[in-house]
């Protein structure tokens, strides 16, 4: 599963939850933290639409919370770590 997030504005990790619900099926009750994240797209059984998929590639620009070394994106980066996940950091 391919979710491109490039030229969104992401901001904040609140921008980043906003913008994956959607396309990755999040259920309302998300917990929008870095370890529901955590928990959705590594041990899997919250989103059945990231669940249909064996890997998820999310493709994000090198802006806003990702632009600089930024705390909430290093740990968010590491939610991807693995072989199913992997989160593709583009430079514009």
């Amino acid at each position: 599963m391919i979710v491109d997030l490039r030229g969104q504005s992401i901001e904040t990790l609140d921008d980043f939850w906003d913008a994956v619900a959607g396309p990755c099926g999040l259920p309302e009750w998300f917990g929008r933290n870095l370890d529901a994240w955590a928990d959705t797209i590594q041990t899997r059984g919250i989103s059945e639409v990231i669940d249909r998929h064996d890997v998820l590639v999310v493709h994000i620009d090198k802006l806003g919370i990702f632009a600089s070394r930024n705390r909430e994106a290093r740990l968010l980066r590491g939610c991807f770590a693995g072989r199913q996940n992997r989160l593709v950091v583009h430079e514009r």
